[in-house]
């Protein structure tokens, strides 16, 4: 395994690279969610990048930037069985002094994430674009739980003719259900167990639909009263959503997804599931 932290070095090695290339963008904290991402990237190519990079243009003046987790002997040593190059740029090999350029998807930012973190999605696109660039990939790998995240960039792909493909990856689990985040070592104990709310919220909506209820509101409802009987949980947004344009829908006609950001005490959680 190879670590490289400027994008000349990571260019150079990628010209050296016979084959497709597998690429996993990351922010780093790696977990098992991570892991899964690199394991499917593995079978599918012959070479596999992956990059640790915490995009500061993604977090807004009041998030966790500063704070977010990060431990690169630690990332590096679960990454050594499966990893052929790891790409860890710094902030000013990214965005030097000058820089001054961005991707921005519309329509599909309007909504969810994008509706409660201005300038979230414009952070994103850039960065991976930028990272498209660099590592020049065959197929780049994400995780279904950052839902809205997979739709934008797999729009940004088509519309600027990138020559890869997006392939998404289901999203890894706790025994609970709680879906893996860097974000949930911010949970203490209580907060932990509190964190399952979501996914039993999600799999409520599930067992509705399933049961034939065509009421978008109802569910939101009864999927409202269940997280609200639990103290910690502060929610922000309750979606469900067609699976495409991600725009709200009233009639239950599937595919739909169903998504949700709750606050456990300070720590900001979101999880999906798309209804089949």
């Amino acid at each position: 395994m190879i670590v490289v932290k400027t994008i000349e070095e990571m260019r150079e090695l990628r010209e050296e690279t016979a084959g497709s290339v597998g690429f996993v963008p990351t922010m780093g904290y790696l977990h098992e969610g991570h892991l899964s991402l690199v394991k499917k990237a593995r079978e599918e190519n012959p070479a596999v990048v992956v990059s640790i990079f915490v995009n500061p243009m993604q977090f807004g003046p009041r998030e966790d930037f500063k704070s977010y987790p990060r431990d690169t002997r630690r990332d590096l040593a679960m990454l050594e069985p499966l990893t052929d190059i790891v790409f860890i740029p710094s902030d000013k090999e990214m965005y030097p002094k000058d820089y001054d350029s961005w991707v921005e998807v519309k329509g599909l930012t309007d909504v969810l994430e994008g509706a409660v973190r201005p300038g979230h999605f414009r952070g994103v696109t850039t960065v991976v674009a930028k990272l498209f660039n660099i590592v020049a990939p065959d197929k780049a790998y994400f995780g279904q739980k950052d839902a809205q995240q997979v739709a934008v960039i797999k729009k940004m792909v088509k519309d600027l003719n990138m020559n890869l493909e997006v392939v998404t990856c289901p999203t890894v689990r706790e025994k609970d259900g709680l879906a893996m985040s860097s974000r949930n070592t911010y949970l203490n104990g209580e907060q932990r167990k509190a964190a399952a709310v979501l996914y039993r919220a999600l799999m409520l909506a599930q067992e509705l639909v399933f049961r034939g209820e065509k009421d978008a509101g109802a569910i939101r409802l009864e999927m409202k009263e269940l997280i609200e009987k639990e103290p910690q949980a502060n929610i922000e947004y309750i979606s469900i959503a067609d699976n495409e344009t991600l725009k709200e829908i009233h009639h239950i006609k599937l595919p739909v997804l169903v998504s949700m950001a709750v606050k456990i005490g300070k720590t900001r959680l979101i999880d999906n599931i798309v209804l089949e």
